[in-house]
Parts: structure tokens; C-alpha cells; sequence
């Protein structure tokens, strides 16, 4: 089999199934392929996951430091679109882990159009923080625990009709003043309020 004939049988594989490739599996598949096609494999199984499937053993011990990019996007009421988490039960932003070899705005991009069916362009990016420390911090049921260095950008221009995934739960507009308690990203929000904050004085 060609390398280009396995990575298309791994990309007809279900989410579940490429996170469930053992170690040595994937090592003999890595091993017959170029750097290229590596990166490729791991854009195809998602980079996060395929950090870990790496790891062998110590997959779920490993803190991981990922690079991602979240969005606040505002509706004409001045609200901001939440999603409930199915993986913790939060409301988060839309958003994610950036892929091998995307910039910041391609992964955003991609992730709102994944994550809530919403188009969007380069030009309906407004980057308004770049955010790390430990305020970015987040632990998964399965073990997991990652720190993510998160571009934060505002979008109030988008079309599109709003449909989500199996990786939500719900998805609504909160006004700020009302936004739900359990939250995923309230560091994230709270530099958004300060920016308008400011432009408010």
C-alpha cells in the first residue's frame, strides 16, 4: 500500500478511531512516511491528539502546551456566542488547537466554521489579545491536561446559519450581563469586557 493510499484510509476513519490508534501501530505507519506526509497524518488526526498517540504510555501524563485561536463573536444586540461543552459540560468560545502549519487566523477560521457552521473571512478578524499563563489552563475527564497559548479574536461580521457538532451540547448569544456561571473561558471574556471598558470612557 502507498503512503498517499494510507493516509486516505485514515482520513475515512471515525474521530473516535484515529484517537484510538495504539503506539506501536502508529509507529509503523510513521516510519514509512516523509516529513510531509507526518504533518499531513497529523492535521488528518488532529494535532492535540496526535502529540499524544506519540507519547506511548504517558500520553495522558504529559502537559501539553498547544497554540490555538478562540473567538468572540458579537451579534447587533452586543451579545456574544457561547457554546456548552460536551467534553466538560462549560460554556466556551468557538475556537481550538491550531494544525500543523496553519497561521492563527486560518485556524480560527476553520474551527468557527467547524465548531458553529458560521462563515467568516481574514477580513472579519479583529485580534485583540494574545493570552497565556496558567489563567489558560484546562483539565479533561480523560486525564488530560493542557496549557494553551490562545490568539483572541473579536468578530462581528459573519453568515451563516448557526448548527453545531457533536462537540457541543447548545449554542446561544449571551448578553454580557447575563452570562451563564459555569463557564470555560472566563479569562478570555474578561479581557473582552476591559477592551470595551475602555472604549467606553
Amino acid at each position: 500500500m502507498s503512503n498517499k493510499e494510507i493516509l486516505e484510509n485514515i482520513k475515512k476513519l471515525s474521530k473516535q478511531e484515529k484517537r484510538n490508534f495504539s503506539y506501536d501501530n502508529l509507529v509503523e505507519i510513521m516510519s514509512k512516511l516523509e516529513t510531509n506526509e507526518i504533518i499531513e497524518l497529523s492535521n488528518i488526526i488532529g494535532y492535540p491528539v496526535f502529540t499524544r498517540l506519540c507519547m506511548g504510555a504517558l500520553k495522558h501524563k504529559f502537559v501539553l502546551l498547544q497554540d490555538g485561536a478562540a473567538a468572540i463573536i458579537v451579534n447587533e444586540n452586543g451579545q456574544i456566542l457561547l457554546q456548552s461543552r460536551a467534553d466538560n459540560d462549560r460554556w466556551g468560545l468557538p475556537g481550538g488547537c491550531q494544525e500543523l502549519g496553519e497561521r492563527f487566523e486560518d485556524t480560527i477560521i476553520r474551527e468557527v466554521k467547524e465548531e458553529t457552521n458560521l462563515d467568516i473571512t481574514e477580513d472579519n478578524l479583529e485580534l485583540i489579545a494574545i493570552v497565556s499563563g496558567n489563567s489558560r489552563r484546562n483539565e479533561y475527564p480523560n486525564g488530560d491536561v493542557v496549557i494553551n497559548n490562545t490568539a483572541l479574536y473579536c468578530v462581528k461580521n459573519y453568515s451563516g446559519t448557526l448548527k453545531w457538532d457533536e462537540e457541543s451540547k447548545n449554542m446561544k448569544f449571551f448578553d454580557l450581563d447575563n452570562l451563564p456561571m459555569n463557564q470555560n473561558d472566563p479569562d478570555l471574556i474578561a479581557i473582552y469586557r476591559n477592551i470595551l471598558n475602555k472604549k467606553s470612557i
